[in-house]
């Protein structure tokens, strides 16, 4: 066999691959685990969801290639939830693409723009994606920092002139994997303005703007971009409608990147299934406020459940207003040996803070998509096993 390629020896294996590895294991020997590590929703679609992919599947007509820009009813239903969801008016035949999930598009735009030796503005806590999708490009991770004192969010001062020059993109991503923050329309103007002095794309991964309590309601980036010149978002079905195995989203914005990236994605994949993106016209276009909402107060819910149980598992942290997660600190600032030890003993799985770049040591991350009798169990697991560690260690 030949030697594996340079780009691929630069990229270290994918952490929750690496985590599904050691579970496996675990459960091939019997061993029930508990996985607060993942941001899988645990919920199904709505049913008009379900429906509609059954109906459209059963017609004959529907089995062959969809195009590689999609369906129109697909589109235009991203037009539409983007016009009454955040007031954003987009063409649905150059300013819509469909992906194969938002991790797909952050992949493909990166390599539609990044040559060796360009740069790309990566927070420094952030969707391990950003930063993989660099790298397989062969370009340079520039990291902004996240510093809870900023509410995690990135200063574009501090940027230095050199890295805003050589740099082709710039990911933001609220309400934000991991951490839960949350940005306001005056943050994404000062991004918008400084991409556009920079001529940097800006590219928002806005997956988690319909999760969301307490009243919060996320925006936008491309509100901060009107004439959609410099930006890009991806929005993405698998967390809003529990729809994570239909790996459906879009990219909405720049004519100019979308056309792009539909020139890296042309030659690489042919698009969905079409009873798929039928299904998702309907999830977008019918989905009542009400399902959304229900839905939130169960993540609400168990978001409180873990709060509230944090002190007794030796961890601390800000209530988010948004996202699927709690970004919590380990007291004692010992994440290695907290994972491993909870992982081995009490048979629960965390996601370590640090495979979400630099800025996240310190940290790990807990998902609210876990069954509720599922998390009050692995909650239970945590509070005993803490109690045995801290006393096997002498700590008072």
């Amino acid at each position: 066999m030949p030697d594996k390629s340079n780009r691929l020896k630069n990229l270290p294996p994918y952490v929750f691959a690496v985590i599904g590895d050691q579970i496996r294991d675990m459960q091939n020997a019997g061993i029930k685990v508990y996985r607060l590590d993942i941001g899988n929703p645990d919920m199904p679609p709505p049913d008009h969801v379900i429906n509609s992919l059954n109906q459209s599947a059963h017609n004959p007509n529907n089995h062959g290639y969809s195009g590689y820009r999609g369906i129109p009813a697909f589109r235009n239903a991203v037009g539409r939830y983007y016009k009454s969801r955040f007031g954003v008016t987009v063409d649905p035949d150059t300013q819509i693409l469909p992906l194969l999930g938002s991790k797909e598009g952050i992949i493909n735009l990166t390599l539609a723009y990044v040559d060796e030796g360009d740069s790309v503005l990566v927070p420094d806590i952030g969707y391990p994606s950003y930063a993989m999708g660099t790298r397989l490009a062969n370009g340079n991770v520039v990291w902004m920092p996240m510093r809870p004192e900023n509410n995690f969010l990135p200063d574009f001062s501090q940027i230095a002139s050199g890295d805003a020059q050589n740099s082709k993109l710039m990911w933001l991503n609220y309400p934000n994997n991991p951490t839960g923050a949350t940005a306001d329309i005056d943050f994404y103007k000062k991004a918008v303005s400084f991409c556009k002095e920079h001529d940097i794309l800006l590219a928002s991964d806005n997956p988690y703007a319909d999760i969301t309590f307490d009243g919060y309601r996320a925006e936008s980036a491309l509100i901060a971009d009107p004439k959609l010149e410099t930006t890009i978002e991806l929005l993405s079905l698998s967390k809003s409608h529990n729809m994570a195995g239909w790996r459906l989203g879009a990219a909405v914005g720049s004519a100019k990147a979308i056309e792009d990236l539909l020139h890296v994605k042309s030659n690489i994949d042919s698009g969905h299934f079409k009873a798929i993106y039928e299904a998702a016209a309907t999830a977008l276009d019918e989905t009542p406020s009400s399902w959304m909402q229900d839905r939130n107060e169960i993540y609400r819910r168990r978001r409180d459940l873990i709060m509230s149980a944090l002190p007794e598992i030796g961890l601390s942290a800000r209530k988010s207003l948004a996202s699927l997660y709690i970004w919590a600190k380990v007291n004692d600032g010992d994440v290695e040996n907290y994972i491993k030890s909870a992982l081995a003993d009490a048979h629960v799985s965390l996601a370590p803070g640090g495979a979400y770049g630099p800025g996240g040591e310190g940290y790990i991350r807990l998902s609210v998509g876990v069954p509720d009798e599922e998390l009050k169990d692995a909650l239970g697991r945590l509070k005993t096993w803490y109690a045995q560690h801290i006393n096997k260690a002498g700590i008072s």
